[in-house]
């Protein structure tokens, strides 16, 4: 009995450890990678918890070996584009101007009612008040309402609604996203000559946004804590 408890004690530890080391968050905001190993990783300490037979570090192992391809994917999806599409994917957007996009439902094989459900429970209930409906990839869906639409502050009082815009990402992680470049309508001698604007290079850069109207959001290493 001693031996059983002081094993469910370690694996415990261990479980805890293992989370805390992956630096992830609820499961209602994990990537799907994220869950897939959080849920492995459940099992893989289960077995030598129940079964006494099994030396403990038949659990134990196969957990470290987890976490480890756990941080290094991690590390390549931070650095490299692709990996971060292929582990985490891309957000959709479901709505646009009030208008619902049946291609990207039937692509995310989310039903008419599953999206206007997500709404409600946004407190959206009138779907002409939607600018964009997003499906992130943690599985969450984002409403921003249409400027008309939103509550005013007192910042904004006495002044004219200014049409909402999404953001289009230029430049993250050092990387230069040509096809986004495209669809914001800039150039990479654009990009050049907003960089040396800001006294920064394309490796400083982690996070660079514009929208349709130009405004920029720049964030640098040094910025970032």
């Amino acid at each position: 009995m001693l031996v059983c408890l002081l094993r469910s004690v370690i694996l415990y530890l261990l479980l805890i450890l293992v989370i805390r080391l992956m630096g992830k968050r609820q499961i209602g905001e994990m990537e799907p990678s994220e869950f897939v190993v959080t849920m492995l990783i459940a099992d893989l300490a289960s077995v030598p918890m129940q079964d006494l037979g099994i030396p403990l570090l038949s659990g134990v192992i196969p957990i470290l070996t987890v976490l480890s391809i756990e941080v290094l994917f991690s590390a390549l999806a931070y650095h490299f584009i692709p990996i971060r599409k292929l582990l985490c994917g891309k957000p959709v957007i479901l709505m646009e101007n009030g208008k619902i996009l049946l291609k990207s439902l039937q692509k995310t094989r989310l039903t008419p009612d599953e999206l206007t459900e997500h709404l409600r429970e946004k407190g959206i209930v009138d779907l002409t008040t939607v600018k964009f409906a997003i499906l992130e990839t943690n599985g969450q869906i984002s409403a921003l309402l249409d400027a008309r639409y939103q509550p005013l502050t007192v910042k904004d009082a006495g002044k004219k609604a200014q049409p909402l815009e999404l953001p289009v990402t230029i430049i993250s992680s050092g990387r230069l996203l040509k096809e986004n470049l495209k669809l914001s309508g800039r150039s990479e001698e654009w990009v050049r000559k907003t960089l040396t604007e800001h006294h920064c290079r394309l490796s400083d850069v982690v996070l660079l946004t514009v929208d349709a109207s130009g405004t920029l959001y720049l964030a640098t290493k040094q910025e970032v804590s």
